[in-house]
């Protein structure tokens, strides 16, 4: 069922832990969620550049493009991952082979940590690969619900978001950040406070249908790799780079005033804010942009936008603008005359959905 939050779900949508979670070989899980773009903030979620930014925050939307999985119980005690975006096939006889590399490391990785046996995990993904808009950590969110309700262990909201951080962390060898496990959970419109006594989600009171119709989300055709370019600005920041020091300060208080904006509906002044953002983002290290990038998002400006920038760390993935509702069909045919794909979707309400059946008697 879709429900709103995570711990809804479970509770509510699929039934108590003691009746219908506890660890079965003989069911179906399904489980899904949503995929976001980063409105303002990114990077500074990566511990510890936040700690050196007072009121340092991530705003964020989750969208309609969902990372899916299923798992379906097995006859003997192997584990096989399929994956259906790369095709690959990955087949173990005990979960403490799948931390060796493979083509699936971070689903290995999840199903070594929840120590299973016996099961087929499939997985597939609504957005394209290297897209920006946090398709794996949507995937990692996913699977790791699908995996807490095969075990039947329950996990706490903050215990999912540590376990799928850090397995990810283990995945990719670099930092992660903490923003885009949260929309992936919860859904929705959200503020992600950084600060010195933690990490706080504030769902912002924002219409999604009012931004929907604003938004054109367009993959550029380019993957990008976000572990590395992040690493390698938190590495300047760290160094003592001050013009990117500087540069995330302005970002910090630029995400601070677009939070107002959102919550005033003040669409203009967001459009305004995000064009700000990109402006500084674009300087924190070379590649962030590229000239089809550039192309594109003065396409789409010429088209009647207000602004747009690219989602994640840049270089490639997806580009998102914002416009008057009236300019996002103009918006949207200037973004595919340079090349672009437009993608289809909604900002989406809902985060984590996992379900649970019977499985077919054979």
């Amino acid at each position: 069922m879709g429900i709103g939050s995570w711990k809804y779900v479970w509770e509510l949508g699929v039934g108590s832990w003691e009746l219908s979670l506890t660890y079965n070989p003989q069911v179906y899980i399904d489980a899904s969620a949503p995929a976001r773009i980063d409105l303002a903030g990114g990077t500074l979620d990566i511990w510890p550049l936040y700690l050196f930014h007072d009121r340092a925050q991530t705003l964020n939307a989750a969208v309609s493009l969902r990372a899916r999985c299923s798992i379906r119980p097995r006859t003997d005690q192997r584990i096989v991952i399929v994956s259906g975006d790369t095709g690959s096939r990955v087949e173990a006889g005990h979960w403490s082979e799948l931390k060796a590399n493979h083509d699936v490391k971070l689903l290995g990785l999840l199903l070594h940590h929840f120590q299973v046996a016996g099961l087929e995990l499939h997985t597939s993904s609504e957005s394209p690969v290297g897209a920006g808009i946090g398709g794996s950590s949507a995937m990692n969110i996913a699977v790791c619900g699908a995996l807490s309700a095969w075990t039947g262990k329950p996990l706490s909201e903050e215990l999912m978001l540590h376990i799928a951080m850090n397995v990810e962390a283990q995945a990719i060898d670099v930092p992660t950040g903490v923003q885009d496990y949260r929309p992936a959970l919860y859904g929705g419109v959200s503020a992600v406070e950084l600060r010195v006594d933690g990490v706080r989600r504030v769902a912002l009171p924002v219409e999604a249908g009012e931004l929907s119709r604003r938004l054109v989300l367009a993959y550029t055709g380019a993957t990008r790799n976000s572990g590395i370019n992040n690493w390698e600005v938190t590495k300047r920041h760290i160094d003592g780079d001050r013009e990117v020091q500087q540069r995330f300060a302005r970002i910090r208080d630029i995400a601070e005033s677009m939070r107002t904006a959102l919550e005033r509906g003040d669409w203009a002044a967001v459009g305004q804010h995000v064009a700000d953002e990109w402006d500084n983002r674009k300087g924190l290290a070379p590649g962030v942009t590229t000239p089809a990038i550039d192309a594109m998002l003065a396409a789409a400006r010429r088209a009647g936008a207000w602004s747009g920038k690219v989602c994640g760390a840049g270089g490639g993935g997806c580009l998102f603008c914002i416009s008057p509702p009236e300019a996002v069909p103009a918006v949207a045919r200037a973004l595919a005359a340079e090349g672009a794909q437009v993608l289809d979707f909604q900002v989406e309400h809902d985060g984590l959905r996992v379900e649970t059946r019977a499985a077919a008697k054979t």
